[in-house]
């Protein structure tokens, strides 16, 4: 497959209406607006099997998701799971009783984990139903949403030498 024809996906996760855990998601928006078409961006609530489905046949995977590590809310993570696993309690906020990191396992397993597969985690203060995103969680959506950005373009750059 040509580096061209290379699927490039950016995943925003969580749930909308549980303050913090919106982070993912509105990332996903910020992110939408910045890149190029290329690039596909999508939010996902997190289920399992049809994350899976989405990441199939990526060449590179960037998913942006809350998570609970204990570090003060609005910091941001920056994790190669090609490398390394994710760190199981610290992506404990799914409703679905799998969360990102069972999901990462579950791909790597079937052999379906993408080449190049990051994840960028925004530590959530809140995740109250119905609760508004905190600031500091706005601030690291801005954050990652640029962290992103630069790394794709670094990536995209790094394509197109290596082509030359």
């Amino acid at each position: 497959m040509a580096a061209s024809d290379a699927r490039t996906i950016v995943i925003g996760i969580g749930n909308p209406d549980r303050g913090d855990d919106a982070a993912g998601r509105l990332a996903a928006r910020r992110l939408a607006a910045m890149l190029p078409p290329a690039v596909e961006v999508s939010e996902h609530d997190g289920e399992v099997t049809s994350l899976l489905a989405a990441i199939e046949n990526a060449a590179a995977v960037y998913l942006i998701d809350a998570c609970d590590s204990r570090a003060r809310p609005g910091t941001v993570h920056r994790f190669d799971v090609t490398t390394g696993s994710l760190p199981h309690e610290t992506f404990s906020l799914s409703s679905h009783g799998l969360g990102l990191a069972e999901a990462i396992e579950l791909a790597r397993a079937l052999g379906q984990l993408p080449p190049r597969c990051i994840v960028y985690a925004i530590e959530a203060g809140s995740v109250e139903p119905g609760g508004a995103v905190s600031p500091a969680v706005v601030a690291a959506i801005e954050e990652t949403s640029e962290r992103v950005r630069r790394e794709l373009l670094a990536a995209a750059s790094k394509e197109g030498q290596s082509d030359a």
